[in-house]
């Protein structure tokens, strides 16, 4: 599967965060760019295997899509 990451930058550690937006509450974060989206996805297997074990958590029910708008 393919999952959309945000990456920040956190302005006080310096480390970077990660989140997949389509799982909600999938965050992690890496000192670089690369270890963060290492831990990311670790992260969302994770997520996914949960979701396996535990199939009432209707977490695909509740997400309609992520836009992109201009500004």
């Amino acid at each position: 599967m393919d999952f959309k990451v945000v990456l920040t930058k956190d302005s006080e550690t310096g480390w970077f965060v990660a989140e997949v937006p389509n799982l909600p509450g999938c965050i992690s974060q890496g000192k670089t760019k690369a270890q963060a989206l290492l831990n990311i996805k670790d992260a969302a297997l994770g997520y996914l295997e949960s979701l396996k074990k535990h199939p009432e958590e209707k977490v695909f029910e509740r997400f309609v899509k992520i836009e992109a708008i201009s500004v």
